[in-house]
């Protein structure tokens, strides 16, 4: 049986964490679990992707649901219960994948061939991400990036054991700003290959 890898990124806004989680898949030859996985979503249970949207990464808002014997009709967590529950079947199924965000340390936390990875980069450096893919002058990137961090950070609490920030949480902390894109990518390669995490036929580096 193939070796089995699991990464999991959690970042903050506009370090280039999904960017680097996507290249990073690329490079292992492996899947990647990100907003793709509404669209499976949406399919499977027959509705418009962009109804899903607005829920993907929120917490449920207080006064627009109820929870009767512990079951909740917002829609924020039910979305939240089937992304889980599509993470954990990939993962079942014997998958190698790189998930982004989705509280996915703790979802895939009882599986040993788990990475754990915390991406984060300096304040300036994101604003600057931001703008220049975004479009937004500089005052609302930051107010984005601050807005953004708070929904993550809100979300991840919720579901997970663990906080966000809790960076002894993670198995490796990046700062993208002082290593770049590339650079952050080699880094993790560097680390799975030295913990013999890396898959067979993956490229190397």
């Amino acid at each position: 049986m193939a070796k089995q890898l699991l990464v999991s990124i959690s970042r903050t806004y506009g370090s280039g964490g999904h960017e680097i989680g996507r290249r990073l898949a690329e490079r292992l030859g492996i899947g990647f679990v990100d907003r793709e996985l509404l669209d499976h979503i949406a399919a499977e249970k027959g509705v418009d992707v962009k109804n899903l949207e607005r829920y993907d990464e929120r917490l449920k808002l207080p006064f627009l649901s109820r929870t009767v014997r512990g079951h909740s009709n917002a829609p924020e967590e039910a979305l939240a219960e089937m992304q889980f529950d599509y993470i954990l079947k990939k993962a079942a199924a014997g998958e190698s994948f790189v998930v982004i965000g989705r509280c996915g340390n703790q979802v895939l936390k009882d599986y040993e061939c788990l990475s754990t990875i915390f991406i984060s980069g300096d304040m300036e450096s994101r604003i600057d991400r931001i703008t220049e893919i975004r479009g937004m002058d500089r005052a609302k990137a930051r107010a984005a990036i601050r807005r953004h961090d708070r929904a993550r950070r809100a979300y991840h609490n919720h579901y997970s054991s663990r906080k966000w920030n809790d960076l002894a949480a993670y198995d490796l902390v990046l700062n993208s700003s002082k290593l770049g894109i590339e650079n952050s990518i080699d880094a993790i390669l560097h680390y799975l290959k030295l913990r013999d995490m890396l898959p067979e036929g993956a490229l190397d580096f």
